[in-house]
């Protein structure tokens, strides 16, 4: 799915034909003033690139602010499934097994051509097991054991799977940095090349809630080079630059859309608030049907 923002993910920028460079002007965040003058007057007449400057700059916030909407929704649908398989994995694995063993006593007992077929069809279902450098994947550092398994083999509490999403710190450092350091915003292929370089380090920080790490990505955002004013751009450039920017913003919401309509998306929307407590509640689920499938197969095999 999409990477990060600005990185290369939701509308592949930065890679293949250059976009129009952005045009910048005179950087205010105050609106720009009405003017007076009446319409037969030249001199005081607004020029129709003021007014284009005007829309570029509010097409290029609106859509960092749509990137940065669509990579925190991606973060957090990449972090859910990943819990999800780590809790859930083994639970329906487990029914998955039961399922085949079912099928299988119940074909043993009856013996019909159908009841057997439901049963190769129930056991090809069934993961096979797993290779020796699959069972220890991650188990092993540089001292020969992790520390999840050496807690396990000396009976001391396993650490907490991690947070399904960054926490909220992580959150509103990574929207600044991502709103100050967009590569969309350079006024040079140089300077756009350095904010993807810093940007990805940003995403990736921010994939893992890294919060110190986005505190000194801020930090040295704010000590780097100010990027210099570009020069006043023609209409024709303006006219591209819009287009540009239309064509990523359609790209990003396909993204977007994929994200929500995803099996692990849609679940995450149920919950958006507590995600955790979703899984929880699944798990519970799960751990009842396991029961009930357990009881099914003891009748069968007593």
């Amino acid at each position: 799915m999409g990477r990060g923002v600005g990185a290369g993910g939701g509308g592949g920028g930065g890679r293949g034909p250059h976009p129009p460079r952005p045009y910048a002007g005179p950087v205010t965040d105050e609106p720009a003033e009405e003017t007076t003058a009446r319409p037969e007057d030249p001199e005081n007449a607004e020029r129709p690139e003021a007014r284009l400057d005007r829309a570029v700059r509010a097409a290029e916030q609106a859509l960092i602010e749509f990137e940065i909407a669509v990579e925190t929704f991606r973060v957090e649908v990449e972090n859910f499934s990943r819990l999800h398989h780590q809790k859930l994995g083994p639970m329906y694995a487990r029914l998955d097994e039961l399922d085949a063993q079912i099928a299988e006593a119940r074909a043993s007992l009856t013996g019909d051509p159908e009841d057997l077929r439901k049963a190769r069809e129930a056991r090809a279902v069934v993961q096979p097991m797993p290779g020796v450098d699959e069972l220890f994947h991650d188990w092993m550092d540089t001292d020969g054991i992790s520390a999840e398994a050496a807690s396990m083999l000396t009976d001391q509490p396993v650490r907490p799977p991690k947070r399904v999403r960054p926490s909220e710190e992580a959150r509103r450092l990574y929207r600044e940095l991502a709103r100050k350091a967009h590569p969309d915003l350079a006024q040079e292929e140089q300077e756009r090349a350095r904010r993807e370089e810093f940007i990805t380090r940003v995403n990736a920080a921010y994939g893992r809630g890294d919060e110190e790490l986005l505190r000194e990505l801020a930090e040295e955002w704010a000590a780097g080079p100010v990027p210099e004013e570009a020069r006043p751009s023609e209409s024709e450039e303006l006219y591209a630059r819009l287009e540009w920017l239309a064509q990523r913003k359609e790209l990003l919401a396909v993204l977007a859309r994929e994200l929500e309509e995803s099996a692990i998306g849609s679940m995450l929307r149920m919950a958006p608030d507590d995600p955790d407590r979703l899984l929880e509640e699944i798990a519970e689920q799960l751990l009842a049907e396991v029961a009930g499938r357990e009881a099914v197969l003891a009748e069968l095999v007593q």
